[in-house]
């Protein structure tokens, strides 16, 4: 294998480029065409922005626009923002973004650990109002002397640079045996300068896009005609404008990804591939699935891009809590058993008494044990129980009844339930018949599970 990173470079900005491509290999069980996937997530700032960022300042200094001490104005779903940071940072500007509500919380504290300011602007208006990001970002950069807006949506320098770099990798990488190149359009820059690369060099290539449901490109590319979007939770791509850094004549063909689809496939490819990555990867693995699997070709190559770190996503895609409350991962099935695996460390699963002990010793065991009932057992039956308030009030008015054998003061016994039983279920019979259930695993008695353990599963108790 040849070695990387023979030499150091002068700075950071150095690295950017030149990302490996990786096969995937267990989410493609069954399919015939082979998948690769370019990881931008190697970028310095963890995503295929990295290399616009660069650019887009580089482009402003040789115009002159962009002067020593001046501030870097852009309107961004927070990966160009770091993209652009970590320039500025390395270059010596001040940096000012405009990032929508509906961005992780990651994102912008990690521009505002890059030195950027960060304005928050509401996701739920129009792309021509005042408050919109991309409208504030604006009016914020012709405030301002020394400064500039990126624009990295109308920016020509935003596809060039894929067609100069993004491209040419993946044509060399593949050895030209790409035959399909699958790559979400947000800005447009990606899909645009990359695939019109991959086309000058062999025309047969198909690029397709897919698009998250509620974006606006799908219909526009089918109709020409701007119609209205509606939200979404995948972030950097789609949009509710038409951007002048996505040519839509490079686009073969569009499919529409659900929100769903796409953070499923994200936490797969995670769990399944190794490959931590953003929701906007997920709409390219779902759709790069969709081309491979309709191919059925295993000469053909498809490839497509892992745009940047689901370190980016913690609080988002890779939360259940998150997953759930926006209907995407489906309830977890609980069953009697998790309720078990549940209870304390330490503590016994199951404390029993058999019939012939004493009720003191029922009372010491419930004592030591710090439990408040007692189901009686014999041999793998359950043939009663003894509870400590029952006990008490019995041995305060009769003090003998201490000494005698259980079987003479016990009550009815605990239901026996198997383990795999759902918690509904036994929230039932708990509610119905009695304090507490005796649970069986494989056929012996594995444990008890009372009204208050289900009660503190339900409520979030720890």
């Amino acid at each position: 294998m040849t070695p990387q990173h023979l030499k150091p470079y002068d700075d950071v900005l150095q690295t950017i480029g030149w990302t490996p491509m990786i096969r995937l290999n267990r989410v493609t069980a069954g399919i015939r065409t082979p998948i690769y996937a370019k990881a931008e997530f190697f970028n310095p700032g963890g995503s295929v922005k990295d290399r616009i960022g660069l650019a887009m300042i580089e482009a402003a200094e040789r115009e002159g626009r962009l002067k020593p001490g001046g501030v870097i104005v852009e309107a961004t779903s927070g990966n160009t923002g770091v993209g652009l940071a970590i320039a500025a940072a390395v270059k010596g500007y001040r940096c000012i973004f405009t990032m929508p509500d509906k961005m992780s919380q990651e994102k912008s504290r990690l521009l505002r650990a890059l030195g950027a300011q960060v304005i928050i602007t509401p996701t739920a208006v129009p792309p021509d109002h005042p408050d919109s990001y991309l409208v504030k970002g604006r009016a914020i950069a012709a405030s301002l002397p020394n400064a500039i807006f990126a624009d990295q949506h109308y920016n020509p320098v935003n596809p060039d640079v894929h067609y100069r770099t993004t491209g040419p990798e993946i044509w060399r990488q593949t050895e030209g045996r790409i035959t399909h190149f699958i790559c979400a359009p947000g800005t447009g820059g990606t899909v645009t300068g990359a695939g019109r690369y991959l086309k000058e060099k062999n025309p047969k290539i198909r690029v397709v896009a897919g698009d998250p449901v509620g974006s606006i490109y799908t219909e526009y590319a089918r109709t020409h005609q701007k119609g209205e979007g509606h939200p979404y939770k995948v972030e950097g791509i789609g949009g509710d404008k038409i951007p002048s850094s996505l040519d839509f004549e490079v686009v073969d063909e569009w499919l529409y990804v659900t929100d769903k689809d796409a953070m499923l496939m994200t936490r797969r490819l995670a769990k399944e591939e190794g490959l931590f990555v953003g929701g906007s990867t997920g709409v390219n693995v779902v759709t790069a699935l969709d081309v491979a699997r309709r191919l059925n070709d295993p000469h053909a190559l498809v490839v497509t891009i892992l745009c940047d770190t689901g370190e980016h996503y913690l609080s988002k895609v890779f939360s259940d809590e998150w997953m759930r409350e926006n209907q995407m991962l489906d309830a977890e099935r609980v069953t009697v058993a998790t309720i078990l695996s549940g209870k304390p460390e330490g503590a016994p699963k199951l404390v029993t008494i058999a019939p012939a002990a004493t009720a003191r010793q029922a009372l010491n065991l419930m004592s030591t044990y710090d439990v408040s009932q007692l189901p009686v057992v014999e041999g793998a039956d359950c043939v009663g129980s003894v509870s400590e308030g029952t006990l008490t009030a019995k041995a305060l008015s009769d003090g003998s009844i201490l000494e005698r054998p259980v079987r003479e003061v016990m009550e009815s016994p605990y239901p026996v339930v198997e383990d795999s039983l759902p918690l509904e279920s036994l929230t039932g019979v708990l509610a119905r018949e009695a304090p507490a259930a005796l649970i069986r695993h494989n056929g012996k008695l594995a444990g008890i599970v009372t009204r208050y353990d289900v009660l503190h599963h339900v409520a979030g108790i720890r």
